[in-house]
């Protein structure tokens, strides 16, 4: 059960293994590849979840990265007739699908990670060019060779049809600076709502020397972002 993970909502928060990204800050590493065992099917799901009418009122649905798991087609349907509201993480590499969820009314409320400016998009989901597990698709690419067109496409798409929606970024050392923040502003110019959000050091994160930044830094940082954005807020400090 989480009071955070879904604004508004009393949820339980479902993750999906997989994802297509290997930042090096992941909380969640170990459902990065999809083997980690799963703990139930979509059907215990749905029992878990009928079971709680009345105490939850919201399921978000994160991972790894939801969006690579083409069943949420029928997953999401069954979880909101039983009368609970949906929230949809993702890192934005999936924008027809992302499309097709929301054309659908499936989703209530997406929340999506905006790793860092264009120029440091591949560094920082840890997708440098030599280290991803397949080529890029044709379109605009960072330094590192990542296509960004699948980024941009569901920002848009989100602003265009998500009911409630909000983008986020995990600030860490040394991943981000204050110069990233225009061009990450310049991404999402217009959104209704940004978080920052302060990175935590875990033993479950799979690589050293990242660090948080300090309570200054993140104030400096929301600053520059309530340029470009309507509300901006702080999460972790």
């Amino acid at each position: 059960m989480t009071l955070l993970d879904f604004p508004g909502r009393v949820a339980c928060t479902v993750f999906l293994g997989g994802c297509d990204f290997r930042c090096p800050f992941c909380h969640n590493f170990e459902l990065i590849d999809g083997t980690e065992a799963p703990i139930m099917d979509d059907e215990e799901l749905l029992a878990f979840l009928s079971k709680r009418k009345g105490l939850l009122d919201g399921v978000a649905i994160t991972g790894g990265e939801p969006c690579l798991h083409q069943g949420l087609r029928e997953l999401l349907p069954k979880i909101r007739e039983l009368g609970f509201a949906v929230k949809l993480d993702t890192n934005g590499y999936h924008p027809e699908f992302l499309r097709e969820l929301l054309a659908a009314g499936f989703v209530d409320y997406v929340a999506m990670d905006i790793k860092n400016s264009p120029a440091k998009y591949a560094m920082t989901c840890g997708m440098e060019a030599g280290g991803r597990d397949q080529a890029p698709a044709h379109g605009e690419t960072d330094p590192d060779g990542l296509d960004l067109a699948p980024i941009r496409q569901s920002i848009a798409t989100i602003m265009e049809l998500a009911p409630d929606y909000e983008f986020r970024t995990t600030v860490v050392k040394p991943l981000h600076e204050e110069g990233d923040f225009p061009a990450i502003g310049e991404l999402i110019r217009g959104a209704k709502q940004y978080f920052l959000q302060c990175f935590t050091d875990r033993d479950s994160v799979p690589f050293e020397g990242l660090a948080p930044p300090s309570a200054e830094e993140l104030k400096r940082y929301a600053e520059i972002m309530r340029i470009y954005t309507r509300e901006v807020s702080i999460r972790g400090i």
